[in-house]
């Protein structure tokens, strides 16, 4: 996606192990909750899964990257085809923010803001265990937003494995 779209094209490492995106997407801030809370509608862009929410709640998460974009290209070796992950709810304020836990003791949270017609959604990432996590959900959220601001704004996505490759090799000259 072009920056003129988005509030900083790329993350920013606020912390040694943290990394904090922000987009401005079409609103309004029900719709992205719902593309944030929904299986269906998070499977456009991100994964599948139910979710429970409350604080405590379980959030089932299964990745199929292979099919975000009904374009068919070459996956990392890598990386599996399908990626499931569960984890629960850490806080949740609907339909402003809501944060869930991380493999490896990371977490992420997601905040909204209405801003005029559109929504500003800030997507942190904390505590990621080493270096190489930090790339690959720096990365990682970098394409999976893009997916969704492409979804959300009428337009095809970039295929996402490309999209994803070039993106962690530009994070790991970005990242300290």
């Amino acid at each position: 996606m072009t920056d003129a779209t988005t509030i900083g094209a790329y993350g920013q490492q606020i912390e040694a192990a943290t990394v904090r995106m922000e987009r401005m997407l079409p609103g309004p801030i029900e719709r992205l909750w719902d593309y944030l809370t929904k299986s269906e509608l998070r499977g456009r862009w991100l994964a599948t899964g139910d979710m429970d929410l409350q604080v405590g709640g379980k959030v089932e998460l299964t990745w199929r990257n292979d099919e975000l974009t009904g374009q068919h290209e070459g996956r990392p070796e890598s990386i599996p085809a399908v990626h499931s992950m569960e984890t629960t709810i850490i806080r949740i304020d609907p339909p402003r923010l809501l944060a869930f836990g991380w493999t490896g003791g990371s977490d992420v949270t997601f905040e909204l803001e209405p801003i005029g017609s559109e929504v500003k959604l800030t997507v942190t990432h904390r505590r990621a265990r080493d270096r190489g996590q930090l790339l690959g959900v720096s990365a990682g959220w970098h394409a999976h937003l893009d997916v969704l601001e492409a979804r959300l704004r009428g337009g095809e996505p970039p295929m996402f494995w490309s999209n994803w490759t070039r993106l962690k090799a530009d994070y790991e000259k970005r990242l300290t």
